[in-house]
This record gives structure tokens, C-alpha cells and sequence, in this order.
């Protein structure tokens, strides 16, 4: 976990941080929260990453060329997906990490790749949303970019799922 928890904070080393280190760091933790969860299987740390009310969206090209935007209706049918067993773990690192805060609402724009296993899955962009609601930050909104091709993942990261 020690090891997942540094790739992920690797990709802030990038940010372009208008706030503290600590301010920084706490903004992040939702998102680490998240990514350690999927990869864990774990539904309900995936959970204690979100706030109450959640919109996610996705947005990709189908076979056809045609844009796509997807919502989800519900965190409840991503948390049900982390959560059911699947033979290989998630794994989400990020890089190119920048974040912007204007004082309870913060920003996370990162790039990502995702696998399953060692084996690549897609790429794209993260854009997070965050409150801060006087103890905590609380991601209330995730929209996310997905390609398969073109994806430039740097070679300190690929290298971690192809030479396990």
C-alpha cells in the first residue's frame, strides 16, 4: 500500500499549487483514498472519498467515431463494481497533477492511466471537484476523459506494471 500511495502522490510533485503543501496534501487525500480502494477492492474507502451528493461522467468515442458523454446515475453502481471480486486488482496512477483552490472549492486535473493487472486498459484525464466542508475535503464531482491510443504514459509508470 506504502508503494501504491507514492505513485499516486508522485503526480503532485508536477502540480501547479496555488496553496500550502499541507493544503495540498489534504486535497489529495480523497483522490488517494479513492485509487487505494479501487485497487483494494475496497467499496467503502472508495466511499469515504466522495460526498453525499456525487456526479460522474465520462467521456469517450465509440466504435463509430461519435462523441460520447456518459453519467452515471448513482455512485451506488460504481461502489457495487469496486467492490464485487474481480480476478485482477485496479490500478489508477496519475501524473501531471494541478490543482486550484478558491477557498472550499478545490480542483484536481490530472492525467491517468489505468490497468487491470499489468495489463493496460485506457488513458485520459481526471477532473475533479472538491468541497471543503469545514473537516475535510469531499470529491462531489468526477468527470473523466478514456482513449486507448495515443496514450503518452511515462516509462517510470508503464514500467511498474510491465516488469512486476
Amino acid at each position: 500500500m506504502k508503494k501504491l500511495f507514492s505513485l499516486f502522490l508522485a503526480g503532485i510533485t508536477s502540480c501547479a499549487i496555488a496553496q500550502t503543501e499541507t493544503q495540498g496534501t489534504a486535497i489529495m487525500q480523497p483522490i488517494v483514498h479513492l485509487f487505494t480502494g479501487m485497487n483494494q477492492g475496497d467499496s467503502a474507502m472508495v466511499r469515504s472519498a466522495f460526498a453525499r451528493e456525487v456526479t460522474l461522467a465520462t467521456i469517450f468515442t465509440d466504435k463509430t467515431g461519435k462523441v460520447v458523454l456518459r453519467r452515471e446515475s448513482s455512485l451506488a453502481s460504481f461502489l457495487k463494481a469496486v467492490g464485487t471480486p474481480h480476478p485482477e486488482p485496479w490500478s489508477e496512477p496519475i501524473w501531471e497533477t494541478r490543482i486550484e483552490v478558491d477557498g472550499n472549492l478545490a480542483q484536481v486535473w490530472t492525467r491517468y492511466a489505468f490497468y487491470l493487472g499489468r495489463k493496460f486498459s485506457h488513458c485520459g484525464i481526471d477532473a475533479f471537484q472538491l468541497l471543503y466542508d469545514g473537516q475535510e475535503w469531499k470529491i462531489f464531482h468526477l468527470a473523466d476523459t478514456r482513449q486507448t491510443t495515443g496514450c503518452q504514459v511515462p516509462e517510470s509508470i508503464s514500467a511498474q506494471f510491465t516488469n512486476r
